[in-house]
């Protein structure tokens, strides 16, 4: 640990517009021991990732290291000729990409591109094929034999992932630059990832850079951490100190932002604004406009370096004249949501809901099987209250959304919108219950027509109805906008010049434009900053309070689950495993499935300890579902029992309910 592995001192990056340089990344330092673990964290746009491409000398085109060192074992980088880097590159400093599927090369096989890695930056002794094997055996992929055959499209975003995890391994590597490498996974393969690093790390004793800016994986993988804002560092710490109170406003209010049980009746702390844009030209304190703690010498005065002690520093004017104790003594405001009549009239009831995809195969495009994306599903929803559907990706959470919505067409079962039955309408009487029932979908950008303003995507849904006037639709989209938190100008925009965060507001306006009483909301703050989670989830609590709206919130992130729904429904293979109230799913979790969720899930605590359930493989394909308990193959307490019959759903409580032979024992 005492071995300074790599030295980053005084860095400056630069990219041009328009012929002009500008900074991306400014007297950045930044220094990592063999062994050690140490977290980049902060907003996106920060330059956490601009960070680790100069790292590894793959800025994009046009983008230099204006200044500043970057030692690695005791030699610059940035003055080796690029043979040399290309040789340190993918051998003494591998990197894990944060997309996988955009990293891997879709027409090669994931064997053919390990073993492109191993002869670049490895001789083995005994043969690249073995050495292939090995690497994949080394990341837990089952039968590597067969895998190295594979090409990407076959594989889940869990191996994609740990395909990318053996090609940075090819080259043995002293240093392991993880950018975001966890990034949308469900909790249990996070989990697995995460076990994975740490495990080759202890075999191997490479350091470790982990870029991320989920602060639950930082508090359980990291030694040391730099927050990073607007292209500076502004806090370093130790984990365990950083944890125990951070020092920048910065760092305290990304904290403070985080959803969980504790602050249901709450309205989570909002970071104001956004990371301002990378060309900015700063005369003060870069995070100024965003701080509540700021004064008038932020403006003026960039703020400088100030060393706490051995393990901490920051960036902030607060310290300038010894006054560390003024951060802690101002406390956050954080209002609480009014309070919503509870109301036991449903609103949606979903009985036996299928929806089977019929598999082809020949010219006379013949039947051949089905694919069991939802088999047979009991929910149900009432007014003004929300309901959460969790589970691994695959497992038929979305196709389950659609299919209430009649977007896919189910296959049987009832779907019974305020007693009327949905399954049985078609044309013009299914486009007019539309109205009351609208999704947000999982990508804002991809779910929006680029070509069209902001005001005619919102005013769209109006348009098709035929709902008021041309006037009395522009006022309507106006007042939309007011009310998601958008400013007036944003009707004559593109969605492209919107944040990611601002994209899905423009999103949630479109979906309440109808005036509607459901909302399914398909994993609306999937892979979004924390603060710009916050935004979202304090947005969508507001609208139900006043609008009393029902929402159908599908996700994987059990900490949201936990701050925003009432009910949650457990799924797994196309079928509810559990489900119940939110205290007694996520506290007393019944099912070995529910309870493996659960264990996944990384708290940022880093004195908390936790023991992860490891499932074993992935989810099998619904094209064949094991017999008996669709779960049995990966669950730790399976019995013969398990194997041969599906069990009964149990009642334990007036509300909670589970499809389990050894619920009873088990609790």
């Amino acid at each position: 640990m005492n071995d300074r592995l790599l030295r980053v001192s005084g860095l400056n990056i630069q990219l041009k517009r328009a012929g002009q340089p500008f900074s991306v990344v400014d007297d950045l330092d930044l220094n990592i021991a063999q062994g050690e673990t140490a977290a980049l964290l902060g907003e996106s746009g920060c330059g956490k990732s601009m960070t680790a491409l100069a790292l590894m000398g793959l800025l994009p085109p046009g983008g230099t290291v204006a200044q500043g060192k970057i030692e690695f074992e005791g030699r610059d980088l940035c003055k080796l000729p690029d043979h040399e880097i290309r040789r340190i590159r993918g051998g003494s400093m591998g990197m894990i990409f944060q997309e996988p599927m955009t990293s891997l090369n879709p027409v090669l096989s994931v064997g053919a591109q390990i073993a492109e890695a191993v002869r670049l930056h490895d001789k083995p002794q005994e043969g690249v094929e073995k050495r292939v094997v090995e690497l994949l055996s080394a990341v837990g992929i089952p039968d590597p034999e067969k895998r190295v055959k594979a090409y990407p499209h076959q594989l889940s975003g869990g191996m994609k992932q740990r395909i990318m995890i053996a090609m940075a391994l090819a080259g043995r590597p002293r240093l392991l630059v993880a950018d975001e490498p966890t990034t949308a996974l469900d909790v249990t393969i996070q989990a697995q990832v995460l076990k994975l690093l740490k495990d080759l790390q202890r075999e191997t004793g490479m350091a470790i850079l982990l870029i991320t800016h989920d602060l639950g994986v930082v508090a359980e993988t990291a030694d040391r951490l730099a927050v990073m804002y607007a292209g500076q560092i502004v806090e370093t710490a130790s984990v365990r100190g950083f944890f125990r109170g951070p020092r920048h406003p910065y760092s305290r209010m990304l904290l403070e932002s985080l959803p969980d049980s504790r602050r249901r009746d709450e309205k989570l702390a909002v970071i104001k604004g956004a990371v301002p844009p990378l060309d900015t030209l700063f005369t003060g304190c870069r995070f100024m406009d965003r701080c509540d703690l700021g004064h008038g010498r932020c403006n003026q005065t960039i703020p400088q370096w100030y060393n706490l002690d051995s393990e901490s520093g920051v960036r902030c004017l607060l310290y300038g004249d010894n006054s560390e104790a003024v951060p802690k003594q101002k406390q956050i405001k954080v209002d609480r949501h009014t309070s919503l009549n509870s109301t036991h009239e449903e609103m949606l009831v979903v009985e036996g809901l299928e929806v089977h995809f019929p598999i082809y195969k020949g010219v006379m495009r013949r039947v051949v099987g089905h694919l069991r994306a939802v088999d047979g599903i009991d929910l149900t929803l009432t007014k003004g209250r929300t309901l959460a559907i969790v589970g691994e990706s695959g497992c038929g959470k979305t196709t389950t959304g659609k299919g209430i919505l009649q977007l896919i067409r189910p296959t049987s079962g009832r779907v019974l919108f305020e007693s009327e039955e949905l399954t049985r309408l078609k044309g013009k009487a299914l486009r007019r219950k539309r109205a009351e029932m609208q999704i947000i979908f999982q990508d804002p950008m991809a779910s929006m027509n680029p070509r069209l303003r902001v005001g005619s995507i919102v005013e769209e849904g109006l348009r098709a109805q035929n709902i008021f006037s041309k006037a009395q639709r522009e006022q309507r989209v106006a007042e939309l906008l007011e009310q998601v938190g958008l400013s007036d100008d944003a009707v004559k925009r593109y969605p492209h010049e919107f944040s990611g965060g601002q994209r899905q507001r423009i999103c949630i306006a479109r979906a309440l434009a109808m005036r509607p009483k459901l909302i399914v909301c398909d994993e609306p703050t999937s892979a979004l900053d924390v603060s710009i989670q916050a935004q979202i989830l304090n947005l969508l609590k507001a609208l139900q309070h006043s609008l009393k709206l029902s929402y159908l919130f599908i996700t994987h992130n059990i900490s949201v689950v936990a701050y925003l729904a009432d009910e949650v429904a457990v799924m797994y293979l196309g079928r509810i495993v559990e489900r119940g109230r939110v205290d007694e799913v996520l506290e007393s979790p019944a099912h070995p499935y529910t309870r493996a969720l659960m264990s996944a899930v990384p708290v940022a605590d880093p004195d908390r300890n936790r023991r992860v359930i490891q499932l074993k493989g992935d989810m099998p394909s619904p094209l064949e579902p094991p017999c008996g308990c669709h779960f049995h193959p990966r669950c730790p307490d399976a019995t013969e029992q398990c194997m041969k019959d599906y069990p009964q759903e149990k009642a334990l409580s007036a509300s909670h309910r589970v499809c389990c032979h050894h619920a009873e024992t088990v609790r």
